[in-house]
This record gives structure tokens, sequence and C-alpha cells, in this order.
């Protein structure tokens, strides 16, 4: 089958991010090396779009998830988390004011809880449209990792059913540095990999997890030379594409429990989101912005 780049609506390949459909495999090619593939909210948009419609195309098979430059993904773009923030500040101090207004009047007001307008803020955007259809598809979906995968780089692999490091990577989960929480369900999904105390010294301490302690651990299938790392992974794609499909897709709905991971990122997001709100948050921006070590000590 010749190489069919997606052009329907809602599902064309943008600059940063690349989708294209070959021999029934779907390619999502993280595309903005020079940012170290950091992701935007439109990116996270390309990339929701491409994963919904590898479940409601025939056409597609599998999907393959890789990245051009030296590093799979430095995870969220944080000049566009510190514009989040400062707008979920703003709301959260509109909140606030409507509520002295109604205590003014009335007996009692109940506060603004994750559930509230800020936690509306974040629920619009794309990385959890994305988060979702991640959790969901049912096609199978092999990743091919090089550098560092910070992150959501690193959480969205819980997601890939078949996953190649190249010699090397490292998997990083720096959300508690970030003064955040993690996300993707990977407070469920990475503990039950990994076992709890592992996980917790990948998210409180960002403990990298070297390539082939990944393979060791469960995260990942096999570790590969960069050189042999996206031939290696299409060899898998191909392999998992000429195999039924729909025995494949039965398969994989077995061993995962999707419904389960829905309410789980539910509820990362509205502690995520009360995390970026807080004044952790905005220093670890600000120090992020400032190339400077964070000061978290005036805050509880």
């Amino acid at each position: 089958m010749a190489q069919e780049p997606m052009h329907q609506a809602g599902h064309e390949s943008t600059q940063d991010v690349v989708v294209e459909l070959q021999d029934a495999v779907l390619t999502i090619t993280l595309n903005r090396p020079a940012k170290k593939n950091a992701l935007t909210d439109a990116m996270y948009g390309t990339l929701a779009d491409a994963i919904g419609r590898a479940d409601s195309d025939a056409a597609v098979r599998v999907v393959l998830l890789r990245a051009e430059g030296d590093l799979f993904s430095a995870g969220n773009d944080l000049a566009d988390f510190s514009r989040l923030a400062e707008q979920i500040a703003g709301s959260t101090a509109d909140q606030a004011n409507t509520e002295l207004a109604v205590a003014a009047t009335t007996e009692s007001a109940e506060p603004a809880g994750p559930s509230g307008p800020a936690s509306g803020i974040t629920g619009q955007m794309n990385v959890w449209r994305f988060l979702h259809a991640l959790a969901a598809c049912t096609t199978p979906i092999v990743a091919a990792v090089q550098g560092k995968a910070v992150g959501v780089g690193t959480t969205m692999l819980l997601h890939a059913d078949y996953v190649v490091l190249a010699e090397g990577a490292q998997l990083i989960t720096p959300f508690v540095d970030l003064a955040l929480v993690p996300e993707a369900a990977s407070t469920l999904l990475l503990p039950q990999r990994i076992g709890h105390v592992r996980a917790f010294a990948m998210f409180a301490l960002a403990e990298p997890l070297a390539a082939e302690d990944a393979v060791a651990t469960g995260l990942a299938n096999r570790v590969v030379p960069a050189e042999a790392l996206q031939d290696t992974a299409r060899q898998v794609a191909a392999a998992l594409a000429a195999k039924p499909a729909g025995s494949l897709t039965a398969t994989k709905r077995l061993m995962r429990d999707a419904e389960a991971l829905g309410p789980v990122i539910d509820r990362e997001v509205a502690v995520f989101t009360e995390r970026l709100a807080g004044p952790e948050a905005r220093e670890a921006f600000a120090a992020f912005a400032e190339r400077r070590s964070p000061d978290f000590s005036p805050f509880s």
C-alpha cells in the first residue's frame, strides 16, 4: 500500500506532529526536535485525533509512535503550562470573589474544589483528550523511544503494547520537581508494573530509569542499538499488522481494563489542576525560566 498522509478533517498532520498511514500502520511522529519534542496543546490535539482515528478506521491495524531527533520527548511545553497556570489563577480569583459576595448574603458558601472553573479550563485542554484516547484505544500501539522520555513522554508509554528502546534511553517522571502530580493514569499503572517503592522514587525523586532496567521491570520489551531503533519498531508493527485484526484487538481489550482508567485520569486531572494553580508550581516554573533552583521552603 502506498504511503497515505492523513488529510481528512480533524486528522491533518502538522509541522510538529506528522501522521502517515502505510501498509495498515499508522505512524505518528513527534517532529519538534529543535524544542526537544516538548508537547504543546496543539500537538496534543493532533495526537488525540490520530489515536481516535486508529480505533475508528478499519484501514489502521497498528499505531507506531516515534519521534525525530535525539530525544523522544521533553514532556509538556512549560511555556504552555505557565500560561495555563496564570489563566487558572485568574479563574480561581474570580471564583473566590464570587464566593465572598455570596457569603455576604447567605449563611454559608461551598468552596470551589477541583471540579470548579479552574478544572474546567484544564478539562478543555487537548492533553486530557489525548490521554483518554490512549486509555481507550484498542488498536495495538508500538513505541520507539530514543534519548530521554520525560514526564508524559514516559507515562504515555504505559499505554503502549510493545516498547522498543534505544541504547542509552532513559525514562524520567519529574512531576514532583515541578510541584505537580503524575497523569495518564500512571499513579495506577506504574506501581502495578514496577511496584510502589520504585514508582515512588521515579515520581518523587525523579530517578531516571535506564533502558535495560525498563526492560527488566516490564516497562519495555527490548533494547536495541540507536541505529536499529526505527527499523526494529517498524518490523514489530508490520508483524502485528499481519495478524488477524479482530483477534488482536479482542486480546488487547481482555488484557486491559480501559473503563477503570478513565476515572483515574479524571482524578489526576483534578489534583493536577489544583497543584498547577498553586504557589509551588508558580515558583517551579519561575525557577525554570530564570535558570535557578526553586525554593519551596516558604510553602507548607
